[in-house]
């Protein structure tokens, strides 16, 4: 396993993710042991969660793992999605985030996060205040590094500015989606990043299971079929038709379809680790073996050539296929 820098920080984690989303759901604690156990024993440093996950069995049981080699891990949460009835337990503002934060802290048993995201965008909460926000829990010493997820790029190099202009601890990572089948990414998210030095640990980078083939069988069962906001995020034809060439690409080739979709997303200059997860160490394997896959230029562009190049930022779409 190799180690790639965190933002501008000096710190080094693993060149994969582990997600612990699975953590007290799809998988209970016996399974969550061995998974940790196996994502430590293949040389994993770098785990992240989210207060939400599970009603925060997540970070529990990632708190109770952790405890013999916290100071050897480097450990991430989220926060802005609801965590009480109350009208005011979620979103980003500093009433919300400091309550989380303070109840996350106690879940993963620790006096600190090496990393704490923003989860979404807040319509209500202007950027200032949310980046005043995160500053105030790094200056606590409870946050080392501000990051953000699901942002816009427009909306990250805002609070960049803020951050810059304050004197104030920067983003130092961020966590879009980003896939062969979702590469919105590629247009803004990822030149934004690259260009302030700014992490990227892309999730879902198999396509939530899209890519492993599965759906392509008939009466196959998985989040995609039973969870609808996955039947939503992928449901589109053109989706299905992408993953159908991949996985006929990759038995062709002899490659494992998994392994090679993320080593396909860890391959763009622009990502630093892509996040991975599993239910099972069965299923985790596949993800972990992403390493061992040699991503040549050739196969790059082949597997990209199978999906939707999306338009340049500029949109003009007619002089980039001139060039």
């Amino acid at each position: 396993m190799k180690h790639k820098a965190l933002g501008r920080t000096g710190v080094q984690v693993s060149q994969l993710c582990f997600g612990t989303m699975p953590f007290g759901g799809d998988a209970d604690e016996a399974a969550s042991a061995e998974m940790f156990k196996a994502a430590r024993d293949a040389g994993i440093n770098f785990f992240d969660t989210a207060d939400q996950y599970n009603k925060g069995k997540s970070e529990e049981i990632l708190g109770k793992l952790a405890r013999g080699s916290r100071e050897d891990l480097v450990i991430a949460t989220k926060t802005f999605n609801p965590t009480g009835s109350d009208i005011n337990a979620k979103g980003n503002s500093r009433r919300h985030l400091t309550r989380a934060l303070e109840a996350s802290l106690k879940r993963l048993q620790t006096d600190r996060v090496d990393i704490l995201y923003l989860h979404m965008h807040d319509p209500l909460v202007p950027v200032e205040e949310a980046m005043r926000a995160l500053e105030d829990a790094v200056r606590a010493g409870k946050v080392l590094y501000p990051a953000i997820s699901n942002w816009a790029a427009w909306q990250v190099q805002q609070a960049l500015g803020v951050q810059e202009a304050s004197g104030w601890a920067r983003i130092e990572a961020i966590q879009p989606m980003y896939s062969l089948v979702k590469r919105q990414a590629e247009v803004e998210i990822l030149p934004m990043a690259q260009a302030n030095g700014v992490s990227v640990f892309p999730y879902s980078p198999a396509g939530a299971g899209l890519l492993s083939g599965k759906y392509l069988e008939k009466n196959a069962q998985g989040r995609l079929v039973t969870n609808k906001m996955y039947t939503s995020r992928y449901g589109e034809p053109w989706m299905h038709e992408i993953a159908e060439k991949y996985v006929a690409f990759c038995q062709k080739r002899g490659l494992h379809p998994v392994s090679t979709a993320i080593a396909w997303v860890a391959a763009h200059p622009g990502v630093t680790a892509p996040i991975v997860g599993a239910r099972s160490v069965q299923q985790l394997q596949a993800s972990l073996d992403s390493v061992k896959i040699e991503m040549t230029t050739d196969l790059y562009g082949h597997i990209s050539a199978l999906s939707r190049t999306p338009p340049p930022a500029t949109d003009r779409l007619e002089e980039q296929k001139k060039a």
